[in-house]
């Protein structure tokens, strides 16, 4: 197989963003580690120059072992055995050669045995692991639970946990409940203190927990009797070496087949408190979850690729009617429009990748020193920027997932209906990312907020300013003309002052903010990178610029009694 790092361009592309020099400067601290540690880097250049040696060590492992195994992995599956899982065989191979490599703990401290690596380098072996097997990409990518251990749990916590997963073991985190699904307000698993042994006691069910049977757990349980609400919930580490869990079964799922979603059943369980008592919920969990969209947005790029790819491959290789199928225009449009929409995925995901490493890393540091004003400003700065574009990559990049591998079928034609190919695969694998950790739905409601306050529209202002080969010159106002018709469709509905109205216009308004700035970022891709990103720059303004038309057209002819006709589909 290919190394999946080197046959991609793109990765480089991204990896060598110029903001990186911003995020390596705050992420090494000016390089002190480099008197502890003979692997830490001395300057910027040896930073970059190990981003590269271990995308590569990735790009080859995940390529030569983790790819191969798909399918086996797909077909057999984990099972449950004693109340324990059993992962499939190729599973176990591809949990040992990664963490053999060093690929465990990539962003976490060198003092708890990480390689201290930032966000960027994580999600891009995310974005490798879902080309090869988007299942086993939940079971490796698990391991940024450990951000939130470091972030909210305590030293001798993170003394305790963090080295072992950096070590190898796994991380799962515990949300979900039969009577909880998105709505975690509504979690009833119980947390008792036991005043005895000194810790607490958890008791109830969880389900759809992934990767149910890992090793170390970040529970969210009901800590505050008498209380019905996310005020009364706190999280909690569960070590499985303290027993008490059980997995009363494994869901019979459509795709993502390695990895296991469990029930589990909470008997007494030990566990320890992590950060304060009634915060689960209304901070740390919301932490988590952003980090959990990020993840997923790098999994619906992953298989993004692997349709483009497949697809790719299958029309240059199928004749009909004496010539390729990809000289035909019903398909090569298909197929630019897939390249378009991976590109477009990619672009926001490693956009989104960098805000979150710098205020993250900020974050970090101020609990060490006083932050600079500058340095302030620059937190809140990327700190909103990144609010912002999480749900709005983590919709648009998952729906795109979707779109990406139905097309690809559709190109393989009754081929890509069978099993003969990894297209199917990749059609089951990735009808779930734009469900789990969120809805789409869900993420409208997060991202309507910032089309509201003018979020979008400021960073749409921004990009606009960039300098660009003049060459572009000519879809830059193309993109400034949809700009217009943004900032005109906004107050539109927003001063209607009705909330159901604007509701119910959400999602359109926030596919709006998402095709305009996809397609800036596409251009400053292609003004980086002309022969790799100019095509799909082109084709994506077009998809979005008829997208935002047809979205204008649609809000200028509704109005509020349109509503009834909608409401009445519920009769």
């Amino acid at each position: 197989m290919a190394n999946f790092y080197l046959d991609n361009p793109s990765l480089k592309h991204h990896l060598h963003h110029p903001l990186m020099k911003r995020i390596i400067e705050l992420k090494e601290r000016n390089y002190t580690d480099a008197e502890k540690y003979d692997y830490a880097p001395i300057d910027f250049e040896d930073a970059m120059d190990s981003y590269e040696k271990v995308m590569e060590i990735a790009g080859e492992v995940i390529g030569d072992v983790v790819a191969p195994n798909a399918e086996e992995v797909d077909a057999l599956g984990p099972k449950v055995v004693n109340n324990r899982v059993v992962y499939a065989p190729g599973t176990t191979v591809n949990l040992k050669a990664t963490t053999q490599a060093g690929l465990m703990g990539l962003s976490m401290p060198r003092r708890y045995n990480g390689l201290n690596f930032p966000m960027v380098t994580f999600i891009m072996t995310s974005d490798m692991a879902a080309r090869a097997d988007a299942g086993f990409c939940n079971l490796w990518a698990l391991q940024d639970c450990a951000e939130t251990l470091y972030e909210f749990g305590d030293e001798m916590q993170r003394q305790k946990f963090i080295p072992r997963v950096c070590a190898g073991e796994t991380m799962s985190m515990d949300l979900t409940e039969p009577d909880a699904g998105s709505d975690l307000q509504a979690v009833m698993l119980k947390a008792t203190y036991d005043e005895a042994e000194d810790c607490w006691r958890l008791n109830g069910v969880k389900r759809f927990i992934t990767n149910g049977d890992s090793d170390i757990h970040l529970v969210l349980a009901r800590s505050e009797e008498g209380t019905k609400d996310g005020r009364g919930l706190s999280m909690f580490i569960y070590d499985k070496r303290d027993g008490g869990v059980n997995v009363r079964r494994i869901e019979n799922k459509m795709g993502i087949k390695g990895s296991p979603t469990c029930e589990l059943t909470y008997k007494n369980a030990k566990a320890q408190l992590c950060g304060s008592r009634k915060l689960g919920l209304i901070r740390y969990v919301m932490s988590l979850m952003n980090g959990a969209r990020l993840g997923i947005m790098a999994q619906a790029t992953g298989l993004s690729e692997a349709a483009y790819r497949e697809a790719l491959a299958y029309a240059k290789d199928r004749k009909q009617f004496g010539k390729t199928i990809i000289e035909f225009p019903a398909v090569y449009e298909m197929i630019a429009n897939i390249k378009a929409k991976l590109d477009a995925s990619r672009t926001i995901l490693y956009e989104t990748a960098r805000f979150v490493d710098i205020y993250k890393i900020l974050e970090d540091i101020e609990k060490e020193r006083k932050l600079e004003p500058e340095e302030k400003e620059e937190l809140k700065k990327y700190k909103k920027l990144a609010d912002a574009f999480t749900p709005l990559g983590k919709a648009l990049n998952t729906e795109y997932a979707n779109q990406n591998t139905y097309d690809c079928i559709q190109i393989h034609g009754g081929s890509g209906f069978m099993k003969d190919y990894p297209c199917e695969r990749l059609y089951r694998d990735a009808r779930i990312t734009n469900i789990y950790e969120g809805t789409t739905q869900l993420q409208v409601i997060a991202a309507i907020r910032h089309v509201l306050t003018g979020t979008y529209l400021a960073q749409m202002k921004v990009y606009q300013a960039e300098q660009l080969n003049p060459a572009l010159d000519g879809l830059k106002a193309r993109l400034a003309k949809l700009v217009d018709i943004y900032e005109q469709l906004v107050p539109q509905v927003a001063d209607t002052k009705d909330n159901e109205y604007i509701d119910f216009q959400a999602r359109r308004l926030v596919e709006c903010a998402g095709h305009i700035i996809l397609s800036y970022l596409l251009l400053s891709d292609a003004d980086r990178r002309p022969e790799e990103f100019r095509h799909s720059a082109e084709v994506y303004l077009n998809y979005g610029e008829t997208e935002v038309k047809k979205i204008q057209n649609f809000i200028r002819s509704f109005n509020r009694e349109n509503l009834e006709f909608y409401k009445q589909a519920q009769c």
